[in-house]
């Protein structure tokens, strides 16, 4: 079953989200995902069918960026 996480991040430009793209896009499990650079919060919103908040947060971490989930 597909679940939509959202999350706070400090991915703010266009080459922030280039940067971050790869790594989202080879992830098992991300459906689709998009960063609304237009929120004062940056928020990641990621559909997916099998991670959890805590794989995806490790994504973005690995990927150089931070996020925490947003409530």
């Amino acid at each position: 079953m597909s679940q939509t996480l959202k999350f706070k991040t400090n991915i703010n430009c266009g080459g922030c989200i280039k940067a971050v793209t790869p790594h989202l896009d080879k992830a098992a499990g991300i459906k689709k995902w998009e960063v609304d650079t237009e929120n004062p919060d940056k928020i990641l919103t990621v559909e997916t069918d099998s991670l959890s908040a805590e794989e995806v947060l490790a994504i973005i971490d690995k990927a150089g960026y931070e996020a925490q989930k947003a409530e």
